[in-house]
């Protein structure tokens, strides 16, 4: 695309402001501007800043949806669960996707959040305790499982350093694999595409539901068919206490033959700000809290179980082939209003120092509503699920109740 066709192009979306320091650039970022004015698709971006200011209420039909209680398995259940589970584990044909896109920045820390010190006496990052979650694979099931990386363009490069300086944490450098998430440009409350500090168009990662976009653009689904990859585990960066290859989960999804399965734990209190899962219009789905009525919210059923209390943790295994679908059609993205940095008309940089500007992001879990059901194993939230999300000075889902509930499981003694 040449300056003239980027130039028609934008003008009939009203967006030719893009160009405004074309001539003042040099060479090489005039070149990355209009391959980036190519690849824009404008009547997308048009339409999502239209739906943002006219939010149609679509009529869906949410119900709850059907889980198993790890708890209340009787010990046959969890015998032939678990045998199950690792046959799968021990057959080679499962790898891991760690969602590592995002910085430490609201936890203080300078770097990619997955090289985040927990503060135990040993150092270990969150990147080395999921890595201690393979090893554990290694040694009880005698495979090394595939282990996929999805990083940003924010925080790829230190990554990659990173994994190098730490050898790996020990686990085979060839087994493991970095791939970027992909990115979305800005707009004002305008809809007006944000300029960066260079002159070029303002992106923003686009999601931790980019996952299944990146992997087929990365070429991830087919490294994974070339090595005889049927199941993937996917699963967040910030759970110190995730536990992504449990025997009874996956060997529960493997005996009820559903193409998904996801964990939860149960809500702390009906008003927990938690996406929840639910059926949508007949599919499994997550529901907003911001979505839930108190009603609803509050709702028990014959047993006094909260109807709407299945929390979600990000711990979800699918078949590849389901993926391979899912990433051929694009899921709907979400407006968030942040703050954002940009050069302005005048050729100035101005710093936000209060929300100014849209990022549109996919969400992994929307591509649930594809499926005709999935399964859902409730777990212990103190046994699996210690986020660290906030800084130690919010007192909750910080380093310092994450190392807490680490330590307690590991019965480590400090």
């Amino acid at each position: 695309m040449d300056y003239s066709q980027a130039l028609n192009k934008l003008k009939h979306y009203n967006q030719e402001h893009i160009l405004k320091f074309y001539d003042k650039m040099p060479k090489q970022k005039q070149e990355e501007l209009l391959k980036q004015i190519e690849n824009l698709d404008l009547e997308q971006i048009s339409t999502l800043f239209k739906n943002i200011k006219n939010q149609e209420n679509k009529k869906t039909k949410v119900e709850p949806i059907e889980y198993v209680d790890k708890e209340k398995l009787t010990e046959e259940e969890k015998k032939e669960y678990e045998r199950l589970g690792n046959e799968t584990l021990s057959s080679g044909k499962i790898a891991a996707i760690t969602m590592a896109g995002g910085q430490g920045t609201r936890l203080g820390h300078k770097g990619p959040k997955g090289t985040f010190d927990l503060g135990l006496k040993s150092h270990k990052t969150l990147f080395e305790i999921i890595c201690d979650t393979l090893k554990k694979v290694q040694e009880q099931n005698g495979v090394t499982i595939p282990w996929y990386i999805m990083t940003s363009e924010e925080n790829n490069e230190e990554t990659v350093e990173f994994f190098k300086k730490n050898n790996y944490f020990g686990y085979p450098e060839k087994e493991i694999t970095f791939f970027k998430q992909g990115q979305y440009p800005m707009i004002d409350i305008n809809g007006k595409i944000l300029l960066d500090e260079n002159g070029l168009v303002k992106q923003a990662a686009d999601g931790h539901g980019g996952v299944y976009i990146a992997m087929q653009k990365n070429n991830i689904i087919e490294d994974m068919r070339k090595k005889g990859i049927k199941w993937v585990v996917i699963g967040g960066v910030d759970n110190v206490l995730v536990n992504m290859f449990d025997p009874i989960f996956i060997g529960m999804y493997i005996k009820q033959g559903y193409k998904s399965a996801s964990k939860s734990v149960v809500k702390k209190y009906p008003e927990e700000k938690v996406g929840v899962f639910c059926k949508k219009n007949g599919r499994p789905s997550i529901i907003e809290y911001t979505e839930l009525s108190e009603e609803m919210a509050n709702d028990r059923d014959e047993n006094g179980e909260l109807k709407y209390g299945e929390s979600n943790i990000i711990v979800h295994i699918f078949e590849l082939e389901v993926i391979e679908k899912i990433s051929k059609n694009l899921l709907p993205y979400h407006p968030a209003f942040k703050k954002a940095n940009y050069m302005n008309e005048n050729g100035e940089i101005v710093i936000a120092k209060e929300p100014n500007a849209y990022k549109f992001e996919a969400f992994i879990f929307d591509a649930f509503e594809q499926l005709d059901n999935m399964s859902i194993l409730r777990v212990n939230r103190e046994e699996e699920f210690a986020p660290v999300k906030n800084s130690d000075d919010k007192g909750v889902d910080c380093p310092k109740t994450a190392r807490e509930l680490y330590k307690k499981h590991f019965q480590i003694k400090e």
